[in-house]
């Protein structure tokens, strides 16, 4: 390899490097939703995995059952991480063309969050 596709080569690289650590500040601004109970509880979260707000229908608070509305809002957190996720992965995807999805499992590449 000559110089000049060696440069090429690392100017690319910290172009991706850049351009993955502006989309990782953007899964801040990406929300996200989770519910249960048919939309009885919803979850919103953002693409970081910060849960951002819980909305709870009155009607559920009403009920009293505690053990009912627990397991509500434990399934619409978790399905709206798991959305985060999904989307997080979308994102990153678009920006690195598919090549963090290539890279073994746990291989990280310093400085890159995924």
């Amino acid at each position: 390899m000559n110089l000049n596709n060696l440069g090429f080569v690392v100017k690319q690289a910290q172009k991706m490097s850049e351009d993955i650590k502006k989309a990782q500040a953007e899964l801040e601004n990406i929300y996200v939703t989770g519910s249960a109970g048919g939309g009885m509880v919803e979850v919103t979260a953002n693409c970081r995995n910060q849960i951002i707000n819980i909305r709870i229908e009155p009607e559920i608070k009403e009920t009293g059952d505690l053990e009912m509305l627990e397991d509500l809002v434990l399934a619409a957190v978790n399905q709206a991480l798991k959305n985060s996720q999904e989307r997080a992965s979308e994102h990153m995807s678009h920006i690195t063309g598919g090549f963090m999805d290539i890279l073994p499992e746990g291989i990280k590449i310093p400085g890159i969050d995924t």
